[in-house]
């Protein structure tokens, strides 16, 4: 008998590109989308939802047009299905839409929006300026990088003539 050649797998991809982020081939599409900054995992299931992609197929296994779906999708979220509250700007403070960033994007929209909060000093900008926490937690017994060590009980020393006072007896 004839050897036959084995058969090769499908086409996968060991690294798949979606909004130019690399995303490894070998997770869960759901899993491997997280990977992208600015997407979560309830994000990333409602992009394969409204891309009607299974959400459990290995990355690597997506085909090119689930791909390019996909990217469609991620850039344009609100205007291919996605509800607005799952966006993370919504009434951008400038223009006033609902939006959902990405990437560097997020980043420096991120770091904008502290610089203007410091520069009006607003009761948040303030608490950064400080480096304090500034969504009210506690500060007694965390955020004490530059404080030093846990504030506790301080027992009290032994005083050394106690012991000699009874004699050594007992």
């Amino acid at each position: 008998m004839a050897e036959q050649p084995p058969t090769s797998p499908p086409s996968f991809k060991h690294i798949v590109r979606v909004a130019n982020v690399d995303l490894p081939g070998s997770k869960p599409l759901h899993w491997a989308l997280t990977n992208i900054k600015g997407l979560g995992i309830n994000f990333a299931d409602a992009v394969c939802a409204v891309a009607n992609v299974p959400k459990e197929i290995k990355a690597g296994n997506a085909s090119e047009e689930q791909i390019k779906r996909l990217n469609e999708i991620v850039a344009n979220p609100l205007k291919n299905g996605i509800p607005a509250w799952v966006a993370n700007r919504r009434k951008d403070s400038e223009t006033g839409e609902d939006k959902h960033l990405l990437t560097g994007t997020l980043s420096y929209v991120q770091d904008n929006d502290i610089k203007f909060m410091k520069k009006i000093r607003s009761y948040k900008g303030v608490r950064h300026i400080q480096g304090q926490p500034v969504r009210g937690q506690r500060t007694r017994s965390n955020f004490r990088r530059n404080k030093g060590k846990v504030v506790g009980v301080v027992k009290k020393k032994v005083a050394p003539g106690a012991a000699e006072k009874d004699g050594g007896k007992k």
